[in-house]
């Protein structure tokens, strides 16, 4: 399955409009477990931005 945008997250330019925000403990928690998981050391932007999702999807 191909993504949607070809370009990495790191490449891309950040979204006008939008602040930065700090991860809560829970979504820390869980971009280190996915990590883990993953078999990383510690958390990447990928992992980071699953965390930052997860709160929105559910809702």
């Amino acid at each position: 399955m191909r993504p949607s945008n070809p370009t990495p997250p790191w490449k891309r330019p950040k979204p006008k409009g939008s602040a930065s925000a700090h991860l809560t403990p829970a979504q820390k928690d869980a971009a280190r477990e996915r990590a883990r998981l993953a078999g990383r050391p510690y958390p990447n932007l990928v992992d980071n931005m699953w965390a930052t999702r997860q709160g929105k999807d559910k809702a």
